[in-house]
């Protein structure tokens, strides 16, 4: 094992604006199943939540994963890809990957 398979990782996803809340509801029944079979545990989900600086936020999720190559699999996952599309349609976001250390 080399030592970035050992850092852990996180994805983060910030919501910034509600745009259909149907299909957004689609995505999140299809990113729910998408976990499955992923090393992921979820440690926020839209929970209380203050912007300090920047752009304000309607919500926020953070997931972990053992590895920075796990979280890129989870995202590029045929199931998660399948979800994307309802989660881009429904609800404005940006999303990223963050090693831990």
């Amino acid at each position: 094992m080399t030592d970035d398979a050992a850092k852990p990782a996180y994805v983060i996803l910030i919501r910034d604006r509600m745009v259909d809340a149907e299909k957004f509801a689609t995505y999140g029944q299809k990113a729910r199943a998408a976990r499955e079979g992923h090393a992921v545990t979820p440690l926020a989900f839209y929970g209380r939540h203050e912007v300090l600086e920047g752009a304000p936020a309607e919500g926020a999720v953070i997931l972990t994963f053992p590895s920075f190559a796990e979280a890129q699999a989870w995202y590029r996952s045929p199931a998660y890809q399948e979800a994307l599309p309802h989660r881009l349609a429904g609800a404005e976001y940006r999303v990223l990957i963050v090693e831990g250390v």
